[in-house]
């Protein structure tokens, strides 16, 4: 399972924990974090271009700056390449692992370049069909601060255009997506919109008539988020085990069935 945050703002972070520091402990979670600075209509500027590099590099994720028009393809491209970079590094570290000292030794060595050409090819073919067949769980953090109300009917686009091109992959998909900063009325720096699906592409009339406001606590809502997904990962592994154990119980049953009286 391939597990990654989208962040999308228009500013910078002004209030609680460092988004830098939060995307660090993401990272360190198996969490890689991505970042998307819309330019039009905003307040980026560059301390706040800065802050989006800074984040994504700390949570072993992409940066763009775009304008609204391109966020859904931005959004989609980046999903993607998360996907094909986790995938690769992990074809390399065990490649890594059963190549020879003596091969690992040569000068710029890339464990896949290493492979023979028939090799290589064979290893190749097999990344594009994981990219096409893993899991992925991801969590859309969207910034609805005052300062984004012009731009939010093409973040409503792009998030139905990822939901239908992730209906094309062969493997699950499931999407959260949360916005900050939470209503007055809500404790927490960030609110849930909507829980994991893999029905995005239904649900763009949920995010209309929203109230943008406030501050930017871009930091405690990813600290958040990561905690979210922790969750909802362990809930998921939970079930699976629960599901195995009733399937071994029934199986045991029905060998003894039989001897039963």
């Amino acid at each position: 399972m391939i597990k990654q945050i989208i962040l999308v703002t228009d500013g910078c972070s002004n209030m609680g924990t460092s988004p830098i520091i939060a995307a660090a402990h993401a990272y360190a979670e198996g969490i890689v974090v991505n970042v998307i600075g819309i330019l039009d209509h905003g307040d980026l500027g560059q301390s706040g271009a800065l802050e989006v590099a800074e984040i994504a590099r700390a949570g072993g994720g992409l940066s763009r700056l775009v304008h609204s028009r391109q966020l859904s393809q931005t959004i989609q491209m980046i999903t993607r390449q998360t996907v094909t970079c986790t995938i690769r590094q992990t074809v390399q570290e065990e490649l890594s692992k059963i190549m020879t000292s003596k091969q690992m030794d040569k000068p710029g060595s890339n464990p896949i370049e290493l492979l023979s050409p028939p090799q290589r090819s064979q290893v190749i073919e097999v990344m594009d069909e994981m990219v096409e067949t893993v899991s992925l769980r991801m969590s859309l953090l969207l910034d609805t601060s005052a300062s984004m109300k012009p731009k939010w009917n093409a973040v409503i686009e792009a998030i139905r255009d990822l939901g239908l091109s992730l209906e094309a992959r062969q493997g699950a998909n499931e999407i959260s997506i949360f916005r900050f900063p939470a209503p007055s009325t809500n404790k927490s720096s960030c609110e849930k919109l909507i829980n994991p699906t893999n029905q995005l592409a239904k649900m763009g009339e949920l995010f209309y008539n929203l109230e943008m406001r406030g501050t930017t606590p871009t930091g405690p809502a990813l600290l958040e988020v990561v905690q979210d997904m922790k969750q909802n990962v362990q809930r998921t592994q939970d079930n699976d085990r629960i599901q195995m154990q009733q399937q071994r119980g029934q199986t045991e049953d029905g060998l003894l069935s039989d001897y039963i009286v």
